[in-house]
């Protein structure tokens, strides 16, 4: 058998796997978990009504992701350097992070806002 092919002790067969992307590999469940929470958290708007999961996804300009981000960067920083970390300013920081990626990787790819197809 080829050595682009894995076969396993039950005789099923499937093309190796090390040229494809491992994402058991590279996400860490506790941290996911921890920033669904934290989202889901803030999606209590301050007039009281509750947006959307994805509702980011209707595009926030990247100068906005960009100052929050600093402030959060700064939050985090502080902490590490007083003992304090507080872990909501990390997770406000992938935040801000993802969704300053997110906008440009759409501008890339030409892709625009767009609703969710199930709201």
């Amino acid at each position: 058998m080829s050595s682009s092919v894995r076969q396993f002790g039950t005789g099923a067969t499937r093309d190796i796997d090390t040229d494809k992307l491992d994402f058991e590999a590279f996400l860490s469940p506790l941290v996911l978990r921890a920033y669904a929470e934290y989202l889901h958290k803030h999606r209590m708007q301050s007039d009281g009504k509750l947006r959307a999961g994805d509702n980011w996804q209707k595009g926030i300009p990247k100068s906005v992701y960009m100052k929050s981000a600093w402030r959060h960067f700064f939050d985090w920083w502080d902490g590490h350097r007083t003992g304090t970390v507080n872990k909501e300013a990390i997770l406000a920081l992938m935040f801000n992070s993802m969704g300053y990626l997110f906008e440009i990787l759409r501008e890339n790819h030409g892709s625009k806002p767009q609703e969710h197809p199930d709201r």
